[in-house]
């Protein structure tokens, strides 16, 4: 997993699905295009007991009913559910322990160098909070997106530890039982910063996704704004031709005025004055249009605007208090002959907690510039490259 969320895809909305449903009592019967469920009537829930048939995939708004129900990432039915489940476990207490599995920090993993032992050693108890935001990203016409994303801040320090909530999703994935228990001890005084720190970093986290989106929306707003343009310019050019066609009209009928009798004159004249109303009426509708067009159509502009402007919700669903410890961990280094050990911050279920430079080049070990040899000290694959 490369960060802390889960794409709302069908897969994980029907593994939740199951999982909940059957966790409050349920039965299902599944089948490949829907699922049978019956609802006992002892079972306190918003789901209207008995059975029910749910559809698997989107199909018709027709297909809901008291009885059907659409499953998939967007359907009312699921959302009823998500809002269901945090609101019968909206907060919980999770432990991780020392023992572990360690994990060596990619920038060893992806070296040549190997780990012969790790020990770690913990010096003192933290604790964390991880809150499970649902995010739901949207345009009125074109976009719409649904993630779970999970943000996990130390309630001490205020630290981002977005490994810790890679452990958590990892932990409570829907595919295991869960792991939480037990109350949270924090006040809601307490939880209130630490919960608007968290929404803060969730919207820092997810501002590159938002940026593409609102990228590809207004592309498709500058479309449609120009497809609008050209079809009031050709409106204009209609009504240009309409109005030089009646002007050349008028004209015809002055003649007649000027040089004909007695009963023709009063006829142009009749018809002039008919042509000379609609013809003043054309030209204001050709001058308003063309006023709008110099101007940008800024009316038509801002309604399509607004429909292509993104709708961003974030939703706080759960809130567990993590408890976990920090400390520091030996690594027992072995490159060839060469033995070495490094010391470094870590916390069970954040890993290395510490920042590790080249020790001749200053650069940052990380994963695309992982450790290339313990020879003379800790030295990375890029200046090792340069010589």
């Amino acid at each position: 997993m490369t960060d802390a969320s889960i794409s709302v895809t069908q897969s994980v909305v029907e593994q939740f699905t199951e999982r909940y449903l059957r966790s409050i009592g349920c039965s299902i019967e599944r089948s490949d295009d829907h699922w049978l469920v019956s609802v006992p009537d002892d079972i306190d829930t918003e789901i209207t007991h008995g059975r029910h048939t749910l559809i698997r995939g989107e199909g018709t708004p027709d297909d809901d009913d008291d009885r059907t129900k659409r499953l998939h990432p967007e359907s009312a039915f699921f959302q009823q559910l998500l809002r269901e489940a945090g609101e019968r476990s909206p907060s919980g207490k999770l432990s991780i322990e020392s023992e572990s599995d360690i994990e060596s920090p990619e920038w060893i993993q992806k070296s040549a160098v190997e780990v012969q032992s790790a020990q770690f050693t913990p010096y003192y108890d933290r604790t964390a909070i991880v809150v499970l935001f649902r995010v739901g990203i949207e345009t009125v016409s074109e976009y719409q997106q649904e993630l779970l994303r999970a943000v996990a801040v130390d309630t001490r320090s205020e630290e981002s530890l977005p490994k810790l909530a890679e452990t958590f999703l990892e932990t409570t994935t829907v595919e295991s039982e869960t792991a939480t228990s037990g109350a949270v001890q924090l006040t809601k005084t307490d939880v209130r910063p630490l919960l608007e720190t968290a929404r803060e970093l969730l919207l820092e986290s997810v501002q590159g996704q938002l940026d593409d989106i609102h990228r590809e929306a207004s592309r498709a707003a500058d479309s449609e704004v120009e497809e609008y343009r050209q079809m009031q310019q050709q409106r204009i050019q209609e009504l240009q031709e309409e109005h030089s066609n009646l002007s050349s009209k008028i004209n015809e009928l002055s003649e007649k005025i000027n040089t004909g009798d007695e009963d023709s004159r009063v006829q142009a004249l009749r018809e002039r004055k008919e042509l000379k109303s609609e013809y003043e009426e054309l030209d204001e509708t050709l001058n308003e249009l063309q006023e709008r067009r110099d101007s940008g159509f800024p009316n038509r502009q801002r309604e399509i605007r607004e429909r292509h402007s993104l709708d961003v919700q974030v939703t706080p669903l759960t809130l567990t208090e993590v408890e976990y410890e920090r400390g520091e961990i030996d690594f027992e280094l072995i490159d060839g002959s060469i033995h070495q050990t490094v010391t470094l911050g870590y916390g069970s279920g954040i890993g290395v907690a510490d920042t590790v430079r080249c020790s001749s080049c200053e650069r940052k070990l990380t994963e695309r510039n992982p450790l290339q040899t313990i020879s003379d000290g800790l030295k990375c694959q890029s200046c090792t490259k340069e010589r």
